[in-house]
This record gives structure tokens, sequence and C-alpha cells, in this order.
């Protein structure tokens, strides 16, 4: 904060004060001793989303929250998940730097984070975002997702089927494919 006085860059705050909107902060000079007084106040996001229908809203952070915690409901995640997911989906909106996103790259965003996080609340968010409305497609999802295609890095990921599971479909195989005719 440049000083009124004499220009100075440089100052020391003595006093800070909530006011109705704000903060009220006293200050002082570190160069001339001059003291004066600041005001700071939140500035609105500035961020508008272009929805798909081309209508814009301004960016709504509690929207994103609700989206991610839905898809993330009962799941085994540590608590706060959601929270920071949407906390760095924001922080990456905002150092973007752009008035304007599309609704698509936000969701783009929240799918990126669930495909590495937990595959099914990336379905279920790939689900509703991507519109499903067939079986067929849901499968071409879960199929991606399964061979790996859908870039999921994370080790810790929960398997879409129990071991006991597995194990029972590969026996089942087996024993489908010894029972098979040969052919010649």
């Amino acid at each position: 904060m440049n000083c009124p006085a004499c220009g100075y860059r440089d100052s020391k705050v003595t006093d800070s004060r909530e006011v109705n909107d704000g903060i009220r902060r006293r200050r002082q000079c570190l160069q001339c001793g001059h003291r004066f007084t600041t005001y700071e106040r939140l500035q609105s996001s500035g961020l508008f989303v272009i929805k798909k229908d081309q209508r814009r809203e301004e960016f709504n952070r509690d929207k994103l929250l609700a989206g991610i915690r839905k898809a993330c409901e009962k799941r085994p995640l540590p608590t706060g998940t959601a929270e920071a997911i949407a906390d760095e989906i924001e922080a990456e909106l905002y150092r973007s730097g752009r008035m304007e996103m599309p609704s698509g790259v936000i969701g783009d965003m929240v799918m990126e984070k669930l495909r590495n996080l937990d595959h099914i609340a990336y379905v279920r968010f790939a689900s509703v975002y991507r519109d499903v409305t067939d079986i067929t497609t849901l499968k071409e999802l879960v199929d991606a997702l399964a061979s790996g295609q859908a870039g999921i890095k994370s080790k810790d990921q929960l398997p879409l089927l129990s071991a006991q599971e597995l194990e029972a479909l590969a026996q089942r195989g087996k024993h489908i494919d010894s029972s098979a005719p040969e052919a010649h």
C-alpha cells in the first residue's frame, strides 16, 4: 500500500477491524510515519459459467460441491474429500484468469479428479454429466474405465468387483472353457 503523503511503498498495519462488508485497517508509513486508513472489501467473483444452452451464470462453488458430494455419497473416502476437490477446481478456474468458462470444462475437471480417486464416484458423476440414458452407453463408460482407457492412476482404488466375485468369475470361465467342445 503506497503512503498517500510520501508515496513510499511499504507500511505496517497498526489496527484491523471488521466493518459492514469488509475490513478497516489503520496503517503507518515505514518511511515518514504518516498514519492512514484503508478499507478492504471482497470483490465478487466475476467468473461466469457458459451453460450448454449458451446461458451465462455466475460460478457457484456450492453447486459444484453438491455435484461432487452426490457422486461420492456413501463411498469410503476420507472426510473433506469433496471439499478438497471443489477447492482445487475453484482455484484452477480462478488461476486461469478467464472471465467465462464453459460448463463442459468444469465437468471434465471434476471427472478427471474423480477418475483418479474412486471408480464408483466417477461412474456416478459421468453418468449424469454425460447424460447417459441407456445401458449400452453406461456399459461403454464402465468398459473404458475397466480397460484403463479412462486413465485411472490410483493404486488405492477400490475394485469394481470384490476378490470373491473375481475368483467366482474366473472359475466359471475355466469351467466353461473345459466343457466346450474342441474345434479341429
